[in-house]
């Protein structure tokens, strides 16, 4: 009998070279004893491997990619079926893993699976927390993965998170990014991260705002999201109350009245509809409630105009009023403007001092239920208040111009503007006013991943920054 002990169990290379030893010794998976992860043998001698060579032979490729996988799964009998596996391919059975009924091909497809989705639910639910490190920010993240993962799936945060340093700790493992290098590193403990950050209770209002009762199916929630990793989510505190209480919400949604529309204005005549706008911002917002250049008026509550100062230096231009806009009749008063505020205080921007508009002055949205589920402008709706913007500009004559999102740089750069490829970089785009474009706060909320969320709003709060020299020139 041969014990094979391996320092690291999950390692593909390690467990291949002992593999071809054994092969070329001629040594049967019956007379061998794989010991990694600590276990230790139940042999009283470990024999020397036999003095046999024999030829080794090729293995299906497919073999390699699925034992690299397997080998990262909890169950210590892992490298056993897989040397079995290794030595009937190579004795005789060529054919072995196009034979899914067969009981090691088929652990090892399970085992595969079962790998494959803790890898996939570490991509989805690590959660990583901000602190203070010497040479700026660190973002670290505590999980507790049901398989040895950690090395499989770091490259993915390093390519999705180059631009931020950043920790993930596991009881097995830790892996590290510095912005430049990906170390792994011993397990720690829960204790070695951090619980809270500052950015969670805006995540979780999100998570409860965005939480629809009508639509909650909680076995198919579980699936999704495992109970086993609530623990770690800031937002899975709510989820039982959420649950809890879905059943009285869902009654009240029924019950209630549809949002009503308010200031109802009667149409204009075309003349007026079709006059540019004149006279002083207090002018072009009443005006702008007379709008009827397209149908977006019908449906919604109010316009919702501009405000700020009229000789503000900075404009900022979102998209489109959204639910709690249309309501109040005001910009950015929603979970994407609380975000959008909170950006501005971390840049050192004041709000009062910044002119916000949008590029679109109506909700636009979809009935469902008693819900009014946003929908974004067409093309012709979006010209057809392009000129209420070039009005409240041309009042303002802003120092600068920034655009939130891809309609509201598109209203001031023109359609081949691309947002992502050109989004914080400066252009003139009149005599004495520059503009640039960054994402809307409400695409930052709606990015899947924590770790996504983190490095995508330090860029955005990095972006606002550039705003600060239009305010001190």
């Amino acid at each position: 009998m041969f014990a094979v002990r391996l320092a690291d169990g999950s390692d593909l290379a390690l467990w291949r070279a002992r593999a071809r030893e054994l092969l070329v010794a001629d040594v049967s998976p019956d007379q061998v004893q794989w010991l990694a992860d600590g276990q230790d043998s139940l042999l009283s001698a470990v024999a020397s491997l036999p003095k046999v060579r024999v030829p080794l032979v090729s293995v299906p490729r497919r073999f390699i990619a699925l034992a690299d996988v397997v080998l990262a799964h909890a169950d210590n009998h892992r490298h056993a079926t897989l040397y079995r596996l290794l030595w009937r391919l190579t004795h005789g059975e060529r054919g072995l893993l196009d034979i899914a009924a067969d009981e090691d091909v088929a652990w090892a497809a399970r085992a595969a699976k079962a790998v494959q989705r803790d890898m996939h639910k570490m991509k989805a639910f690590v959660r990583f927390r901000e602190v203070a490190g010497p040479e700026g920010p660190v973002f670290i993240a505590w999980f507790e993965p049901g398989h040895d993962i950690l090395p499989r799936v770091a490259p993915f945060f390093s390519r999705r998170f180059t631009g931020m340093r950043w920790s993930i700790l596991t009881p097995k493992r830790s892996a590290h990014w510095d912005g430049s290098t990906l170390t792994m590193g011993a397990g720690a403990d829960k204790a070695d991260a951090p619980s809270q950050d500052a950015l969670e209770d805006l995540w979780r209002t999100y998570f409860a705002a965005i939480f629809n009762p009508a639509r909650l199916k909680v076995n198919a929630m579980k699936r999704e999201m495992p109970v086993r990793y609530w623990k770690n989510l800031p937002e899975a505190g709510l989820i039982p109350d959420l649950i809890r209480d879905a059943a009285p919400r869902m009654e009240a949604m029924v019950k209630a009245h549809p949002t009503e529309k308010q200031n109802h204005i009667p149409a204009p005549t075309m003349r007026a509809v079709e006059a540019v706008p004149e006279g002083s911002l207090a002018h072009l917002k009443r005006q702008a409630q007379e709008c009827r250049r397209c149908p977006l008026w019908k449906p919604a509550t109010q316009t919702v105009f501009g405000e700020g100062p009229a000789h503000a230096r900075i404009v900022v231009i979102g998209e489109q009023p959204g639910d709690q806009e249309d309501l109040a009749g005001r910009p950015f008063v929603g979970p994407a403007g609380q975000l959008f505020d909170r950006a501005l205080a971390e840049a050192g921007i004041p709000r009062n001092a910044l002119y916000v508009t949008n590029a679109v002055k109506h909700f636009k949205f979809e009935p469902r239920g008693k819900r009014r589920l946003h929908q974004r402008a067409n093309a012709a709706e979006q010209a057809a208040c392009r000129p209420w913007l070039a009005a409240e500009l041309d009042r303002i004559k802003p120092r600068a111009i920034v655009c939130l999102g891809a309609m509201a740089a598109r209203a001031i750069f023109g359609a081949s503007f691309g947002l992502l490829k050109e989004r914080g970089q400066w252009r003139e785009v009149a005599q004495g006013m520059r503009a640039f474009a960054t994402v809307h706060p409400s695409y930052l909320l709606r990015l899947p991943a924590e770790g996504d969320r983190k490095e995508a709003y330090a860029q955005f709060v990095r972006e606002l920054s550039m705003l600060a020299k239009a305010l001190e020139d």
